[in-house]
């Protein structure tokens, strides 16, 4: 009365670890649906913040070009801001796009009993932490870059 189980480097893929995979792709497939969503959302806005800024800049250079103040330094602030807006949602895509993939082949794997499925969908969460770690060192460096600049002109105002 053995019951089957799926060996792994000695270690193995019993009923309560399928389960626990089954229910993490679950839970994964609905944040990466969610975030996917939500990247599209912030694109739709970005496009109208970026409609609302150049509506607001284009008021705003012509009270002041008439009385001889317009610089013309806002012009490009409506592109500016979807570009802002779609670099960030494309950075968020990504990590969403592979949560999903592993969803997809950690449920294909433990339905058809799989291995290279599964290798997959693990090989797609490590992609998704990996991703994820990179920009979080990334937005770190420019946090302590910031603070150094800022702490570098507040010591030269002084």
């Amino acid at each position: 009365m053995e019951q089957q189980e799926n060996s792994l480097f000695g270690l193995s893929l019993d009923a309560t670890s399928t389960s626990h995979l089954k229910e993490t792709a679950s839970w994964a497939r609905l944040l990466a649906i969610v975030g996917m969503v939500m990247c599209v959302l912030m694109v739709i806005g970005g496009i109208l913040a970026s409609m609302a800024v150049s509506k607001a800049t284009g008021e705003f250079e012509r009270e002041f070009s008439r009385s001889g103040y317009g610089s013309g330094a806002s012009a490009g602030m409506g592109a500016a801001v979807i570009v802002v807006y779609i670099i960030v949602a494309l950075i968020y895509f990504f990590p969403c796009l592979f949560t999903l993939r592993f969803a997809n082949y950690i449920k294909t794997a433990i339905n058809a009993n799989d291995q290279q499925a599964l290798n997959e969908g693990l090989r797609n969460l490590k992609a998704t932490f990996r991703y994820m770690g990179i920009i979080t060192i990334i937005f770190i460096a420019f946090f302590v870059l910031a603070l150094l600049l800022g702490g570098m002109g507040a010591i030269m105002s002084a």
